[in-house]
């Protein structure tokens, strides 16, 4: 079986490059993106098991990112988990507060893999 596919997020390349090491770690298969635009593009062409998003990023924020796949028939129904320090993230999506617990985190990541998608 292969391993899920994640999806990291974030204009803050040190931060982006830290997740996706914890990811690998676990054993999930990790692709990057830089901006909202980017992580369209790569959930289209790769359909990952998890996206983990930031809100506040150049180009297309992931408030773009959130309504353009919950507008999407196949991307809607990736699980998004949203890392931000912002107040006020998308409705429907789990947040995980910057800075963040490595192990809470991870377990975000698992209970969101590990439910069946929605339809």
């Amino acid at each position: 079986m292969a391993a899920t596919c994640a999806l990291v997020v974030d204009d803050e390349r040190d931060l982006r490059e830290n997740i996706a090491e914890l990811l690998e770690m676990e054993g999930y298969a990790v692709r990057k993106a830089r901006n909202g635009k980017e992580a369209l593009e790569v959930a289209a062409s790769e359909h990952p098991g998890i996206v983990l998003l930031d809100l506040m990023m150049p180009i297309m924020s992931g408030w773009e990112v959130v309504t353009a796949m919950r507008l999407d028939d196949e991307l809607r129904r990736i699980p998004v988990i949203v890392i931000s320090a912002h107040p006020a993230p998308p409705e429907g999506v789990t947040v995980i507060s910057k800075p963040f617990q490595v192990e809470h985190l991870l377990q975000a990541v698992r209970d969101a893999v590990e439910e069946p998608r929605r339809a």
